[in-house]
């Protein structure tokens, strides 16, 4: 079964993880899961935000 990674430097998405994994945010089990990985990362990142104001 296929993964897919959203690259951060070229956006674009990865099957199977051909870029440094520096690169790469995943692995996804669909490309719309990682389509969305930005999304994805930004609500975590601001939930970690507010947890930590509070």
């Amino acid at each position: 079964m296929a993964e897919f990674w959203y690259n951060v430097q070229t956006h674009q998405i990865e099957e199977d993880a051909m870029s440094d994994w520096s690169q790469l945010i995943g692995p996804y089990k669909t490309r719309e899961e990682a389509e969305h990985a930005l999304e994805k990362v930004k609500a975590r990142n601001e939930a970690w935000d507010k947890d930590e104001e509070d």
